[in-house]
């Protein structure tokens, strides 16, 4: 059955909607994310992803 006798209370509207909360703990999480360094060892795979991928093109162009 539907109880209806005691529903939830309602927050106070802010103008941002019922998921505010959501979006301001995403932002949060974003935001400690995005100001993490980048790993020494990512970067490094990515210069020898880089570097592979020049020779690749290389290659082709003396084909």
């Amino acid at each position: 059955m539907n109880d209806m006798t005691n529903p939830r209370p309602r927050r106070a509207d802010d103008g941002l909607g019922p998921t505010s909360d959501i979006g301001a703990k995403l932002r949060a999480l974003y935001g400690a994310v995005q100001n993490e360094g980048i790993p020494e060892r990512l970067l490094d795979l990515l210069e020898k992803l880089d570097q592979a991928e020049q020779k690749a093109n290389a290659a082709d162009k003396s084909e």
